[in-house]
């Protein structure tokens, strides 16, 4: 069996599956806020700071925030080693994905919790 250095999960299978499970969590996120968005008669600032305002969504805003990253990084590793053939460029290129996951991810946890 062939092991790959690169991905998240341990298998093609388990990068399968994460690569589901986080589709699904990004699919609930985004039905969750269609369905707020055409529920809330009155979108204004103050109705957006209600609802991040409590935990759960800051939680559940965190979680999507992290199938994010997991989706990105597998999805753009499998991209970058599929048609990116030359080992330094794929290199490079995984580097600058990298770096811009872990970008959002810092950047979402500042935005989210104030840190």
């Amino acid at each position: 069996m062939v092991k790959t250095t690169g991905a998240i999960g341990r298998s093609g299978v388990n990068d399968f599956v994460l690569i589901r499970a986080t589709a699904i969590i990004l699919a609930s996120y985004l039905i969750f806020l269609v369905g707020y968005l055409a529920c809330t008669p009155q979108l204004d600032y103050a109705a957006w700071q209600q609802l991040f305002a409590g935990v759960g969504m800051k939680v559940f805003t965190f979680i999507t925030l992290l199938a994010v990253v997991v989706h990105g990084w597998i999805g753009l590793w499998q991209v970058l080693t599929d048609y990116v053939k030359p080992a330094g460029l794929r290199a490079v290129g995984q580097f600058v994905v990298i770096l811009m996951l872990l970008a959002y991810l810092f950047a979402g946890i500042v935005i989210l919790w104030g840190v």
